[in-house]
């Protein structure tokens, strides 16, 4: 009998067994009520369902579970071919089983969602993603072992029925059992189902390795055991001669187990001593020492292959004394010896061994299996512990648990993956989440928008409180509206709408784009007040954040809207300075560029003019110009797509004159150049200035201005350079945009 099943007879017996003839009725009236559900039935396997039930009632008798474990397993499969399954077996049969029916339906619906992954042997993070979510679901199902107990036998039936009918079994069926349930199996200290589904998961997994195996044995399985307790029991009537009172374990290698320690630590099969093996458990140090003793008087001992633990116990706290001895036939036998204290320890998971086994290749390279892991470990032994002793305290009618089994603060102790839960969604898909996640932390898993738009919950089919704690294996289903936001309290922790750091943060980003919004709302309405009054409606917005600095329209909004950018800069770009009026007649001189004889601009149809080149667009040849007459200044040269120059002569056509580039030299007879702005916005950094000089110095243009504003990181630049050519600034503008944080150039 496994540790948990006596476990469970031992709370029976602490006050109030169990009716024997009672749990008997039970078994009958259950596979009573699921014969005629069954009887024809096949599954996807393509196992007979009722041939099938009966296989697994048997294999939970073999392990010694009682016939209300048994006659579970028949309202589990019945509960495939009925309706209502929870209602139907809860009237007939109590909340208890009806329970078990809904649990283990989940259980398998997650199992086969989880298998397709198993059958991609090629992606190995996918692969180990999914084998560790069944894993925890399996923990995370252990508030009613029963369906754990019942997937391990029913999983090793399955297996039989593959064997004795010689059909291949799927592969993913096979690895789901060898690196899920066998594990799992061993974690509960069910060594029957255990060794069984290593070897049949081994067989069809790696049919040649296990024909192998089986040959180098050279004996069935039947006779090996039959060895075993030969010599089990001439130890332990040695030992009881010697009046050492001792319990001797035989335990026989399985052709896995065997295969394992090959591979792992390079060993060929005659190297392999402990292919049979026996366990002595006494009752303190000075015993076992006292055994060893009695052990190598009756068969020749290998010194090489003796350790002592005691003395020298493992990093992980391990203690056993080991030993090799042959046998009448010259055949090796391993036996430990141990005080039942140091085989509590080696079996609760601080030194368990199954975490040494299930290691792997790197566990028996060496890598401690001590630490963190192995404690947590052994808190969800106890913890699943726990679970079945209430089922069985349930149907016993028992009310206190073993102290032993109850930790200081009365609690039942804390699992391995105490801190997350797994849900379903309608669909039967996991979501795992933190240990008290609530609907909404649920909603914001699936989607960001279905938070926002959560406004009701459904837990397992009801409607319930947005603040309700979730539990393990509920299926959630949201109330959605279809336009919408989140609440300021679901960031209230005193409520507890939310537990998730992730909910949380995409909560508070909406109430942030939100508080963003109305900023931007209202500098936009502040700008647009500013051209009514100027009377500047057609000036196009983003036109005006870029000569102000800005990437785009909103972000000049967004800083206006803060009152971290003032309104008067704006109007300073509206209203370009005008000339103090001197006379209104035209001063007719002779231009600049004329009286030294060489390149300028010529206004057409009058030979001597006083000209300006205009500030606001600073223009230069190639560009088509225009001319304006300015009171007092002469004729003011812009560019024909300035904005200002379009506004002047909108509003006085009679001033427009027209211009053209002519011929001017300086002094030494070189060409002339002329002022230009460069406008840039990048990211800002250390050497942005130095890199865009360079490119300036590279192209051979002189840099007579710069002016910068840092606003939040980013840098808006005006560079006033002099240039000859108008043209070639557009070379000029493709080296800038390659230098590092540099946003956009433009000529201003």
């Amino acid at each position: 009998m496994s540790p948990i099943l006596a476990l469970a007879d031992e709370v029976a017996a602490g006050g109030q067994p169990q009716d024997a003839a009672a749990e008997q009725d039970r078994l009958h009236r259950a596979r009573a009520f699921a014969l005629p559900l069954l009887t024809g039935r096949q599954f996807d396997t393509g196992e007979d369902a009722m041939t099938h039930a009966d296989g697994v009632a048997r294999i939970l008798s073999d392990i010694g579970a009682a016939p209300s474990m048994q006659a579970a397993v028949y309202l589990v499969y019945a509960g495939d071919f009925l309706t209502d399954p929870e209602t139907v077996v809860e009237q007939a049969f109590g909340p208890s089983y009806a329970r078990l029916v809904t649990y283990t339906r989940k259980l398998v619906k997650l199992q086969r969602n989880a298998r397709d992954a198993l059958a991609d042997e090629t992606d190995a993070e996918v692969l180990a993603e999914q084998l560790e979510r069944v894993r925890k679901m399996l923990l995370a199902f252990s508030h009613d072992l029963r369906v754990v107990l019942l997937r391990l036998a029913s999983r090793l039936q399955t297996l039989r029925h593959y064997a004795a009918s010689r059909q291949p079994c799927p592969r993913a069926l096979a690895r789901e059992t060898q690196q899920i349930f066998a594990p799992l199996a061993n974690r509960l200290g069910i060594w029957q189902i255990k060794w069984e589904l290593e070897d049949l998961s081994f067989r069809f997994l790696q049919p040649e390795p296990y024909k192998q195996i089986a040959r180098w044995l050279d004996e069935k399985r039947v006779e090996r055991e039959a060895g075993i307790e030969r010599v089990r029991q001439q130890l332990a009537d040695a030992l009881a001669a010697q009046g050492l009172p001792a319990q001797v374990q035989g335990r026989p290698k399985h052709i896995y187990s065997i295969w394992k320690k090959m591979r792992g630590k390079g060993l060929d099969f005659s190297q392999v001593l402990d292919v049979r093996a026996l366990r002595v458990l006494v009752a303190d140090v000075p015993a076992c020492y006292a055994a060893l003793s009695r052990v190598h008087e009756l068969w020749l001992a290998m010194p090489e292959e003796f350790d002592d633990y005691i003395a020298r116990p493992k990093p992980n706290g391990y203690q056993s004394l080991h030993t090799v001895v042959l046998d009448a036939d010259q055949r090796p036998i391993e036996i430990q010896i141990r005080t039942r204290a140091m085989h509590d320890h080696a079996e609760s998971g601080v030194a368990a061994h199954w975490a040494y086994k299930e290691a792997g290749t790197k566990g028996y390279a060496g890598v401690s299996a001590a630490g963190d892991f192995e404690s947590r470990v052994a808190q969800a032994r106890r913890a699943v512990l726990q679970q079945l002793l209430a089922w069985e305290r349930e149907l016993a009618g028992a009310d206190d648990a073993p102290a032993s089994l109850v930790a200081a603060d009365g609690s039942a102790g804390k699992g391995l993956f105490e801190d997350r839960i797994y849900v379903l969604t309608p669909q039967a898909t996991i979501m795992e989440l933190p240990a008290g996640a609530t609907a909404i932390d649920f909603a914001y898993h699936l989607h960001t928008e279905l938070g926002h738009r959560c406004r009701g919950a459904k837990i397992d089919g009801a409607l319930q409180p947005l603040n309700t704690p979730l539990r393990n294996g509920q299926t959630v289903e949201i109330v959605t509206v279809k336009e919408g936001g989140p609440s300021m309290d679901w960031l209230n922790p005193q409520l507890g709408f939310l537990q998730s750091q992730r909910s949380k943060a995409k909560v508070r980003a909406w109430f942030n784009a939100r508080a963003q919004q109305e900023t931007i709302a209202r500098g936009r309405e502040a700008v647009e007040k500013l051209l009514q009054r100027e009377g500047r409606t057609a000036f196009r917005l983003d036109d005006l954040a870029t000569q102000l600095g800005f990437r785009t329209a909103d972000a000049l909004f967004e800083v206006v809207g803060k009152d971290e950018f003032s309104l008067r800069n704006i109007e300073q770009l509206l209203r370009p300075p005008e000339p103090v009026a001197v006379d209104e007649a035209p001063l007719l001189k002779r231009s600049r560029s004329q009286a030294s004889g060489g390149r300028g601009v010529l206004v057409v149809g009058i030979d001597s003019l006083l000209t300006q080149l205009a500030h606001c667009c600073r223009p230069a040849p190639p560009d088509r110009i225009g001319g304006y007459v300015t009171r007092g200044r002469g004729v003011s040269i812009h560019r024909a797509d300035c904005i200002n120059y379009r506004e002047m002569a909108q509003r006085s056509p009679e001033r427009v004159i027209p211009v053209a580039w002519g011929e001017f030299r300086n002094a030494k007879g070189d060409s002339a150049v002329y002022p230009v702005d460069i406008a840039i916005t990048a990211q800002d950094r250390q050497g942005l200035l130095r890199d865009i000089s360079e490119v300036f110095a590279k192209e051979k243009m002189n840099v007579t201005g710069v002016h910068t504003q840092t606003l939040r990181g980013t840098a808006a630049m005006t560079f006033t350079i002099e240039v000859s050519d108008a043209s070639r600034l557009a070379h000029v503008m493709s080296q800038l945009g390659q230098v590092k944080g540099v946003q956009h150039a433009r000529r201003r």
